[in-house]
Order: C-alpha cells, then sequence, then structure tokens
C-alpha cells in the first residue's frame, strides 16, 4: 500500500471515538495495530482493550463505516489477540484528552526508565494525589471509581495493565 493511503486511513481512524471513552480515538488509544492493503481490501487489525469487551463490535462496525464514507469500499476487520493490549499504547495525545474530560488516565508503568509498581491516582480535576478508591470498577470494566479527597469529587480512573 502507498504511504500515502495509508496515512489517509489512519487520520480517518483517528476520527473514529471510543464507544466507551468518547474523548479518544481509537488510535490515541492504541487499539490500531495494523492498516494494510490485499489487492482492493484495506485490512484494519484491531487489539480490543481485553478480551471479551463489549466495545469491540461496535468498534469494528465505527472502522468499516468510516471507510465506507471515504471511498473505501471493501473493508475487513481482523481482531489481534496477540500480544495483549496494555495501556502502555495509549498515546501522550490520548492521556492528555482522557485528563480533559476528567477521568485519569492510566499511569505509564514508568519513571525515568525504572518500573514503578505504586503510584498514586492524581485528580484529573485538581491534580491532587490525595484520592481514594471507591469500587474497583466504574462506569465500564477497565475503569474504577475514585473520589478526590480534596476538592471532593468523584473521576474515573483507567486501570493499568
Amino acid at each position: 500500500m502507498s504511504a500515502d493511503l495509508q496515512a489517509r486511513v489512519l487520520a480517518w481512524l483517528d476520527e473514529v471515538p471510543d464507544p466507551e471513552l468518547p474523548s479518544v480515538s481509537i488510535t490515541d488509544l492504541g487499539i490500531v495495530r495494523d492498516v494494510r492493503v490485499d489487492r482492493d481490501t484495506v485490512i484494519v487489525a484491531l487489539t480490543p482493550t481485553y478480551a471479551g469487551c463489549p466495545a469491540t463490535e461496535a468498534i469494528a462496525a465505527d472502522v468499516t463505516r468510516a471507510l465506507h464514507e471515504h471511498g473505501v469500499d471493501d473493508v475487513r476487520i481482523e481482531q489481534r489477540l496477540a500480544p495483549a493490549w496494555t495501556t502502555q499504547w495509549i498515546t501522550p495525545r490520548g492521556r492528555r484528552r482522557l485528563s480533559a474530560e476528567g477521568i485519569a488516565p492510566p499511569h505509564s508503568g514508568l519513571a525515568d526508565g525504572v518500573v514503578v509498581l505504586a503510584q498514586p491516582v492524581l485528580c484529573p480535576r485538581c491534580g491532587s494525589s490525595r484520592t481514594s478508591e471507591l469500587s474497583r470498577f466504574g462506569s465500564t470494566p477497565c475503569k474504577a471509581l475514585y473520589r478526590c479527597d480534596d476538592c471532593r469529587e468523584p473521576f474515573d480512573y483507567v486501570k493499568p495493565h
């Protein structure tokens, strides 16, 4: 596939929001793993955020619809389960967008090249590290519900994995 077509397809996919986290695109989440062409078929490989994610089918339909809207008639979606998706694949822009929507992005797991096992969850509203987990599961299975002990606002936290 030409680099130009691949860049256009990736730009179109960058406009497809995640159905459970609509403030970020599916490319920001890092679930678009590959785009290639086989004859007249555009093949998009997606890795779900976790096996059994209820948004998987909706994302595949949204990708197909977006590409059809841009004149790509033959689209094939491949589900790629290995390697498993990790929050490390969320782009810096995706992390900023999550935070701007009041959702605490997951920790990167690295600090100056050292793996950090325990870090406080920062409040996306006031930046406080004084937060408390209210529920291990938030509005979706990939998020936990937290509350800031300073500003008292509840917020979702995307759990790292």
